[in-house]
């Protein structure tokens, strides 16, 4: 176990300088090609397609929770990884194992490097052969329905070779500009590219701007739109440090209350998401997803990084917020939830992030903040997101990693108050890791 491990570490380093700026190519071309040279039709995976710009690994996380508390053989295809690439790819909640990626990962390169000897062709990039790698094994598995989390984007996103059941669309807001667009509604555009003919697409609230490309991408492929925030209501009824009650109604009527792990306002609206396409499957699939049973699959759903409590004394909040969308949601949650507590904020971002926004919307509720790098070459660098902060007028320092996880601690101690560690996954990571935490 031990030599397939590291020779897999070793595979998964080389694979991975496979991505960044001047090596992704969106497209689909290379991923048919390897999934046909591999044997595999996506054709014959039945899935949900789950896109959108915050929310959208929750969501799909409480969408397979509730499918295999129905009985289903579920899988779950999400990116990144907090702190094993192996927890990308999933059966019945179980990440791949070592030997099975290992051996997956050697048959998908030696079908990689005969697709890029053919004229026109290229190297797969470090997504590309990943997601043919989970296809693969959700195949082999003979899974009943997979989740897919699309990666980047939508339309030429490498999932999107699938014709889903259905697909969502969690909130859109501007990211990846260099290769979705300028505008929102370009974002939008490409996001909005699952939705495949005659296929439902789940929606929740949107900026006018999305949810008009939206309605016309959808009016094109003729597939019926479902709105979540008319079908569903969520409501929060208490929430503390295990997670929030919540009481939620839809047209069949009003459910008992129910505990939801997740913390955060956001979860609420991801919550309704979930819901609307359950019910969908049970109304016109016949699946057998009754109110108990998407009750209890929500009740165990579990995504760490997501507003989680990493510590409790003192509280210790770790979450992937990176955007200012995130951040606003972030700051929501933190108004509501540390009531006279002070914030201390550990922050290290990537380099193509918008720091001065996502500063700026956290700052009404961050009493004091240590910025630090981050374990990647596109981490940002520490001058740069200094002067960011400066500009937000949120006072900061800099510090290392592990120095600013033990100061802050010591800090929410003698000040009565919380800490709170955001915007880059890599830093959720990381800190979860030198906590200690569960994954």
């Amino acid at each position: 176990m031990g030599n397939a491990s590291s020779i897999l570490d070793a595979k998964l380093t080389y694979l991975y300088s496979r991505t960044g700026g001047s090596v992704v190519k969106l497209g689909l071309e290379t991923t048919r090609a390897l999934l046909k040279a591999v044997g595999v039709d996506p054709q014959r995976l039945p899935c949900l397609h789950v896109a959108g710009t915050n929310g959208k690994g929750s969501v799909s996380a409480m969408l397979e929770a509730v499918l295999r508390e129905a009985g289903l053989r579920t899988a779950l295809y999400t990116s990144p990884h907090l702190i094993r690439f192996n927890e990308r790819i999933r059966v019945v909640g179980q990440p791949i194992p070592d030997e099975d990626l290992l051996r997956l990962l050697d048959a998908v390169e030696r079908a990689d490097e005969a697709q890029a000897a053919e004229p026109g062709g290229r190297q797969g990039t470090f997504f590309e052969l990943t997601t043919v790698v989970a296809f693969k094994w959700f195949l082999e598995q003979n899974v009943q329905v997979a989740v897919l989390e699309t990666g980047m984007g939508g339309r030429l996103d490498s999932t999107n070779v699938v014709t889903p059941l259905l697909s969502v669309l969690t909130e859109i807001g501007l990211e990846h500009r260099s290769f979705l667009g300028d505008t929102l509604e370009q974002v939008a555009a490409e996001k909005a590219g699952i939705v495949k003919p005659g296929r439902p697409v789940v929606v929740g609230r949107q900026r006018p701007a999305v949810a008009q490309v939206i309605a016309e991408k959808a009016r094109a492929a003729e597939a019926p739109v479902l709105r979540a925030d008319e079908r569903v209501s969520v409501r929060r009824l208490a929430q503390d440090l295990d997670g929030q009650t919540l009481a939620v109604e839809t047209g069949g009527g009003a459910w008992a209350p129910f505990r939801m792990p997740l913390l955060g306002d956001f979860q609420l609206a991801n919550c309704a998401l979930a819901i609307t396409a359950l019910e969908w499957l049970r109304d016109e699939l016949g699946w057998p997803l009754s109110d108990d049973v998407v009750r209890a699959g929500l009740e165990k759903t579990r995504w760490p990084g997501r507003c989680q409590v990493a510590s409790r004394d003192p509280v210790f909040l770790v979450d992937v917020a990176h955007n200012p969308d995130a951040a606003q949601a972030l700051a929501a949650f933190l108004k509501r939830f540390r009531g006279e507590r002070k914030v201390a904020l550990i922050c290290g971002m990537l380099a193509d992030k918008d720091a001065e926004g996502f500063f700026r919307l956290l700052r009404p509720v961050v009493d004091a903040c240590v910025l630090v790098p981050l374990d990647s070459e596109r981490s940002m660098p520490l001058e740069k997101l200094l002067a960011a902060a400066q500009a937000a007028k949120l006072p900061a320092a800099e510090g290392t990693l592990a120095a600013a996880v033990r100061n802050a601690k010591v800090w929410a101690k003698n000040n009565n108050g919380i800490v709170v560690a955001a915007g880059s996954l890599y830093l959720a990571s990381a800190v979860l890791y030198e906590l200690g935490a569960e994954v």
